[in-house]
């Protein structure tokens, strides 16, 4: 093993934030009782937030961002974990005030690590990464709480990466999934995800006073957050159900609660960062097994890159550019 290794620094420079490829040693990672070799990493919005700076992401630099990171243990001080494990880490503090997954090796606490499952390579753990573990962890919600195969199911932002992995996954749940997003030139990429409507998204992102709206969906899963989850609480029926995982709309709305008391709406967080990994590694089964997304999704969502093409493409999800996921080979 070499003691330097590539990845993606961010350095702050008279009050400006700049990206590059540069060599790290692996004495500069942080402490942790797995050593880990990264095999595939993912881009996600938040890394983009840490790669510009955003104090509510990273506040320390120079910094290497990634969220997500899927690899080979090097080295273990844990007995839970063996040279050579398949090893997926998301969430926690990767990638935010510690050194993340944009890079040829991390070192994290064995509690941040979940072992790969028989079925899953390490390729398609990033195809899903933290996003498809969001749309999992929400789609799971969903079905815990009764809904059932032939509901109607909003997905907002479903051109994002969460959106997206949520559009195949109901679909091949067998719900009737309707997608919503800005971006047009999407359309037929989302119905080739399973969508079986597309609508436009502005039709529920502007506020509105009404108390409550006509029913249009049994359940959404809500990746926007702001007035859009408003309008969706309020347009789904009686019983709904809808899972609120974002804010890229913004992190405040203005509910009515007669969605609440007339129809006995439900409003059920997911988060994906702090869960515990027992609860990770259960969703990360199922997307070994039952739940598996056909190879035909799988490379439809996926766009997959070298680990020096993130410094361009990073500002481009904050320019609104990017849709699906975006996978790093490092």
């Amino acid at each position: 093993m070499t003691d330097e290794f590539k990845a993606l620094v961010i350095t702050k420079c008279n009050d400006q934030f700049v990206n590059s490829i540069a060599c790290r040693k692996i004495n500069d990672l942080p402490p942790g009782e797995l050593l880990i070799k990264v095999a595939y990493s993912s881009l996600n919005y938040k890394d983009a937030l840490s790669a510009s700076g955003h104090p509510g992401v990273s506040r320390n630099f120079p910094h290497t961002p990634g969220i997500d990171a899927a690899g080979i243990v090097e080295s273990s001080d844990d007995s839970a974990f063996q040279v050579g494990d398949h090893v997926v880490v998301t969430g926690f503090d990767l990638g935010m005030n510690t050194a993340g997954g944009l890079a040829e090796y991390i070192r994290v606490p064995a509690a941040w690590a979940v072992p790969l499952p028989e079925g899953l390579s390490l390729k398609e753990a990033m195809i899903l990464g933290t996003a498809g573990l969001t749309a999992g962890l929400s789609v799971d919600k969903l079905m815990t709480a009764g809904l059932n195969a032939g509901a109607s199911v909003l997905v907002t932002g479903a051109s994002g990466g969460v959106g997206s992995v949520a559009v195949s996954l109901l679909s091949k749940l067998g719900f009737d999934v309707c997608a919503s997003s800005g971006k047009s030139n999407c359309n037929q990429w989302l119905k080739s995800l399973g969508a079986a409507a597309i609508i436009d998204r502005t039709e529920i992102s502007q506020p509105t006073s009404r108390p409550i709206l006509k029913p249009r969906w049994d359940a959404a899963v809500d990746t926007v957050g702001g007035d859009t989850l408003a309008t969706v609480l309020k347009s789904v029926g009686h019983g709904g159900l809808v899972t609120c995982c974002g804010l890229a709309a913004g992190d405040h709305f203005d509910p009515s609660v007669y969605p609440f008391i007339l129809r006995g709406v439900s409003l059920l967080g997911v988060d994906s960062v702090e869960i515990s990994t027992e609860e990770k590694q259960r969703i990360w089964q199922l997307f070994a097994g039952d739940w598996a997304l056909p190879d035909k999704a799988s490379g439809e969502l996926v766009e997959l890159i070298a680990l020096e093409q993130c410094v361009d493409y990073l500002p481009r999800f904050l320019r609104g550019e990017i849709k699906g996921r975006v996978v790093v080979k490092i």
